[in-house]
C-alpha cells in the first residue's frame, strides 16, 4: 500500500530504489507516528471535521497499535512503503471509511517530521542524561585520585605535571560544553510541525495549537514552509549535536588506548574488558576504546553528510530528504550504545602509581623551577635561560613536586565548581 497510489502500475525496479530501507528504519519511529495520528485524530474532532465517535474508535485502533508496538509484535511487511502506510491500511481494515479519515488535513511529508523530531526529541533528552552521568562519574574519579601525579605532554613530548584528577575532570567539564549543545538541539526539535501538510498548509479550519499541546511540544513551528524546511535542519542540528559528544569521547578513548600502552603504562583494565592476541600470549588490547574511537570519528563524518545531502536544496520537499533518515537514526541509536559501554568500561579503570624518578621525566618540572628562580627575583626570560642552559648542560635538577594554587590547575581542582555547572545544565 501507498498513499500516494493512484491506481497505475509502477515499475518494480523503480519502486524497490525509490522505497529503500525506509521499513526498517520506520520501525524506530513507529511509536511516534502512532502518537501523532492519535493527537491529529482529537484535533480533526475539536474543530468538527469528524465525530467525537469516530475519534474515539480511531483512538482505541491506534491504541491496539502501540500495544502491538510494545509487546514486539507490530510489523510493517513487504507489501507497505513505510510506517505510515501500515497504520493507515491497519485502520482503514477495522475501521473501513472512518480509518480513510486518518489522512484529512496533514501530508505524509508532516507526518514524518512530527514523528522524527518526537524520536530526536525523546532520545536528545536520554543521550544528555547518559552524558550527564558519564560526566558525573569523571568527577567521582578525579576525586577519587585527585594527589595521583601524571605527565602531562605536549606535541607527544614530556611537557609539565599533570595528575589523574586533572585529566578525569578535564573531559568531564568537555561533556558539560557538549551537553549545552545537546540542550540546544533539543530546543531546535521541540516545535510542533504537525499541521503544514505537504508544506504549504492546508484549507482545513485545523488547530495546531492542539496538537502541540497533546503531542508535548514545547513550542510550534508556525510557519507551514519553516516547518517543511525543518526537515534536514533538524537531522543537522541533531547529528552535529552528537558529533560534538563523539569528538570529545574520541579523544578521550585516544587517551586511554596510549596511556594504557607499556611505553606509558598509566592505566590498565580487567581482563574482562580487554581482549587478547591469537598468536601473542602477552597482548592486552584496548579494542573497546579503539572501536569506540573509531565509531565515533563514524558519528562526526555524519555531520557533515547531512550538510552535504540538504545544502543546496530549495524550498519544498524532495526526495533526497529519505536519505538522512537512515545516518541520523545511525547516530542516535550508535551514540547512545557508546555511551552506555564507555559508562561501564571506564568505571573500572585500575590507575596505577607513576614512578617520577625515572630518567624519561626527568625534565618534568623545568617550568616549576624556571617560576621558582622568578619568585626569587629574576626575570622570567633570565630565569628560562638559566634553566634551559642547566638541561643543554645536563646539570639539570628537579626540585620537590611544586603546588599549584590557581583556579583548575592539577592542585586545585574545582570540582565542587564544575559540578555546579552540570548540576545547572
Amino acid at each position: 500500500m501507498k498513499l500516494w497510489d493512484k491506481g497505475l502500475a509502477i515499475d518494480k525496479k523503480i519502486e524497490n530504489f525509490t522505497v529503500g530501507n525506509d521499513r526498517e528504519l520506520d520501525m524506530h519511529i513507529v511509536k511516534y507516528d502512532i502518537a501523532a495520528s492519535k493527537a491529529h485524530a482529537k484535533m480533526l474532532g475539536e474543530v468538527g471535521i469528524i465525530t467525537s465517535k469516530e475519534v474515539e474508535i480511531l483512538e482505541q485502533e491506534l491504541l491496539k497499535l502501540q500495544e502491538q508496538v510494545t509487546d514486539g509484535s507490530f510489523q510493517i511487511e513487504e507489501d507497505f512503503e513505510d510506517v505510515h502506510s501500515k497504520i493507515e491500511y491497519e485502520l482503514t481494515k477495522a475501521l473501513g471509511d472512518t480509518g480513510k479519515k486518518i489522512h484529512t488535513a496533514r501530508s505524509r511529508n508532516d507526518q514524518i517530521l512530527v514523528a522524527m523530531q518526537l524520536y530526536f526529541k525523546e532520545n536528545l533528552q536520554e543521550i544528555s542524561g547518559k552524558t550527564k552521568d558519564l560526566s558525573e562519574l569523571l568527577l567521582d574519579l578525579a576525586e577519587e585520585h585527585k594527589e595521583k601525579l601524571l605527565p602531562g605532554y605536549t606535541h607527544l613530548q614530556v611537557a609539565m605535571p599533570s595528575s589523574f584528577g586533572l585529566w578525569f575532570s578535564a573531559y568531564a567539564e568537555l561533556l558539560i560544553d557538549d551537553l549545552y549543545l545537546l540542550e540546544a538541539g533539543l530546543k531546535v526539535v521541540d516545535q510542533n510541525p504537525l499541521g503544514s501538510a505537504a508544506g504549504y498548509g492546508s484549507s482545513f479550519p485545523i488547530d495546531r495549537e492542539f496538537t502541540t499541546r497533546e503531542l508535548g511540544f514545547s513550542n510550534l513551528k508556525y510557519n507551514v514552509v519553516a516547518a517543511q524546511l525543518g526537515r534536514g535542519k533538524c537531522e543537522r542540528t541533531v547529528t552535529a549535536n552528537i558529533a560534538a559528544v563523539a569528538n570529545t569521547l574520541s579523544r578521550f578513548a585516544m587517551d586511554i588506548c596510549l596511556y594504557m600502552g607499556q611505553n606509558f603504562g598509566f592505566i590498565s583494565f580487567p581482563d574482562e574488558l580487554t581482549t587478547g592476541s591469537s598468536i601473542m600470549p602477552h597482548k592486552k588490547n584496548p579494542d573497546v576504546f579503539e572501536l569506540i574511537r573509531g565509531k565515533c570519528n563514524k558519528l562526526q563524518a555524519i555531520a557533515n553528510e547531512m550538510i552535504l545531502i540538504t545544502n543546496n536544496l530549495p524550498s519544498g520537499y524532495h526526495r533526497d530528504y529519505q536519505l538522512i533518515k537512515e545516518n541520523s537514526i545511525y547516530a542516535v541509536e550508535n551514540i547512545k550504545e557508546i555511551l552506555e559501554i564507555f559508562i561501564h568500561a571506564i568505571a573500572k579503570i585500575e590507575v596505577k602509581e607513576i614512578d617520577l624518578t625515572d630518567e624519561k621525566y626527568q625534565y618534568l618540572f623545568t617550568v616549576d623551577s624556571i617560576n621558582d628562580l622568578v619568585l626569587q627575583g629574576k626575570s622570567f626570560r633570565e630565569a628560562y635561560q638559566i634553566i634551559g642552559g642547566q638541561v643543554q648542560e645536563g646539570t639539570y635538577k628537579a626540585g620537590a613536586n611544586k603546588e599549584h594554587t590557581h583556579l583548575g590547575s592539577k592542585d586545585n581542582l574545582v570540582l565542587n565548581e564544575i559540578r555546579k555547572k552540570l548540576k545547572e545544565v
